[in-house]
């Protein structure tokens, strides 16, 4: 059982850029929009719930499944070691996002943007999925 359970949303703009998020605390990498699942909450409910937080007043839009990812969670402290899944959707956004409470920064990343500046489980298991899958070109 993983310590730490979330679900993340993959938003890509006309140019096949993906939205991430920089948080204030935790971890300075950038990370997918979305968050922790809480006790008796579907996946959908989380990321409505999240999205409002993080983002303001936007909507999720023609949702998809896309799959689940596991992999030690990234922290900026070394010394924090917990595993991670990752529940990952993709669909578009009604509404315009804004950076709000906990969320630092709004990024859209695209193939010319360095990976170093992703968390591990996107650049090391995400990514290569989706490439494979045709979802990312990039």
């Amino acid at each position: 059982m993983p310590d730490i359970i979330k679900v993340g949303l993959l938003v890509q703009d006309e140019a096949g850029r993906v939205l991430f998020c920089r948080k204030k605390h935790s971890t300075s990498l950038l990370i997918l929009p979305g968050g922790r699942v809480e006790p008796g909450e579907t996946d959908r409910e989380c990321l409505d719930r999240e999205l409002a937080e993080e983002l303001g007043q936007v909507t999720a839009r023609h949702v998809q499944w896309v799959g689940v990812y596991r992999a030690l969670a990234h922290h900026d402290d070394p010394t924090v070691r917990k595993t991670l899944e990752l529940r990952l959707y993709q669909g578009q956004f009604e509404g315009t996002p804004v950076a709000s409470r906990e969320i630092h920064e709004l990024v859209w990343f695209g193939k010319d943007d360095d990976p170093g500046l992703l968390t591990p489980i996107f650049v090391d298991h995400i990514l290569p999925d989706l490439r494979g899958r045709g979802i990312l070109s990039w």
